[in-house]
């Protein structure tokens, strides 16, 4: 049976039992109501812990000097990286990818899931409205699905729809979606675009994550033609490259005429583009990110960022020294997948330098972890040009990724490339 309760007397006490764990919607999915709750009621909880991908509300960032809940992400993206760097953030790396499957196995417990979706259709069908990825997992596993019914979120075209049968409590509201507009780009970003769309030809399948240089690269391909989108996630840049033509999908060998995602991480102009949209479709992680489906896919180009990458290719795409900034991701499955593509390409895309210009972010060893091995690189991209790795020796990389690095900040590179190459390794 299904509850429907008032958002302005919604106790969770008595929906969440001690030592639950939540999983949560997250990113533009984020349900805000449900959120403000659990950190206002907090103290009258016992031992509740909350796993969310991403946040880009201020709304968690309340809890860096609370002890009452336990929280846990696959990174610090977005205001998670407050609760990391005050050491309240347990972060599990792992690839968007396996997340379904850990849930589904109870390696990330899901006793309760805080889920936002639009309203219903005629038939009592929720449609997850801005992220699908790993919500229908963690729906099938939970004993209890709390779902914040957001009058203003669209009604998107899933893979998937959530039944209303399903539902456990009903918390129905209308207030904007959280938004992530784009920045404005800086020279440096237009130059490392520059240096990217040079490899998104006409009938490139892309996938982009999200950013200011990935939407810098979209806005440059306002001359493309027949572009298609296979993407853990897509911001408002689609909607231009729509309007104009330039996205159709047309040469996609499955989902043809489809842009496909897993989340719509912008701001409302994206929202009301994705509703009731049959050429746009929120799907599953096992869809967007799936080696099954990713294999298939030819003139497949991801783009996706650095931290830093160092001489020999490895990148680090979590942590800066001791600030855990990032996330694995979907990194992994796609730099695979687009090396591995059909005339496919993968794409690394970073600036130069860091702090002001006066730290290089092509180093020589890491200062984090490695994200993605030195074997599954193809090309690292900056503000000065691209290195292409992909089947080059050691001694090879190391002096092209000096040829992209800051020429300020080039000569101490200079020294240990040549000892790579002295020593071939």
């Amino acid at each position: 049976m299904t509850t429907v309760l008032a958002a302005d007397s919604l106790q969770l006490d008595r929906i969440l039992r001690p030592g639950d764990q939540i999983v949560a919607s997250h990113a533009c999915g984020e349900p805000t109501t449900l959120i403000e709750a659990l950190v206002a009621q907090r103290s009258t909880l016992r031992g509740i812990s909350l796993f969310v991908g991403s946040s880009f509300s201020p709304i968690l960032s309340e809890l860096a000097l609370a002890d009452e809940i336990s929280i846990s992400s696959m990174g610090a993206i977005g205001s998670l990286r407050t609760l990391a760097k005050a050491g309240k953030l347990s972060i599990v790396p792992c690839h968007v990818g396996q997340i379904a499957t850990m849930i589904e196995q109870g390696v990330i417990r899901c006793d309760v899931v805080f889920v936002q979706v639009s309203p219903s259709d005629a038939s009592g069908n929720h449609s997850y409205g801005l992220i699908n990825d790993y919500m229908q997992s963690a729906i099938a596993k939970a004993r209890t699905v709390v779902a914040e019914v957001n009058a203003r979120v669209p009604f998107s075209t899933c893979d998937a729809l959530l039944s209303r049968e399903r539902i456990n409590f009903i918390i129905e509201v209308s207030r904007a979606p959280v938004e992530l507009p784009a920045a404005t780009p800086s020279n440096e970003d237009l130059a490392i675009a520059r240096n990217a769309a040079v490899y998104i030809e006409d009938g490139s399948i892309l996938q982009v994550g999200i950013g200011v240089i990935p939407d810098a690269i979209m806005q440059l391909l306002r001359d493309r033609r027949e572009i298609g989108i296979h993407s853990g996630m897509i911001g408002d840049s689609l909607v231009d490259l729509v309007e104009r033509g330039v996205v159709t999908n047309a040469t996609k060998e499955i989902d043809r005429g489809i842009s496909v995602t897993g989340a719509l991480i912008g701001s409302q102009r994206l929202f009301n583009f994705s509703h009731r949209n049959p050429t746009l479709c929120l799907r599953s992680s096992r869809s967007t990110h799936g080696e099954a489906i990713l294999s298939t896919i030819r003139n497949l180009v991801t783009i996706n960022s650095a931290i830093e990458v160092d001489l020999t290719g490895q990148v680090n795409a979590e942590q800066a020294g001791l600030n855990f900034l990032g996330a694995v991701g979907g990194q992994i499955d796609f730099v695979r997948a687009g090396s591995r593509s059909a005339h496919g390409r993968s794409l690394i895309v970073l600036p130069s330098t860091a702090l002001d210009g006066a730290k290089s972010r092509i180093v020589s060893r890491l200062n984090g972890p490695v994200t993605t091995a030195r074997s599954e690189i193809d090309v690292i991209i900056t503000e000065f040009g691209a290195a292409e790795l992909k089947g080059q020796s050691l001694a090879t990389r190391a002096r092209r990724l000096v040829a992209v690095a800051h020429p300020r900040l080039r000569e101490n590179l200079d020294k240990e490339a040549y000892v790579i190459a002295k020593r071939g390794f």
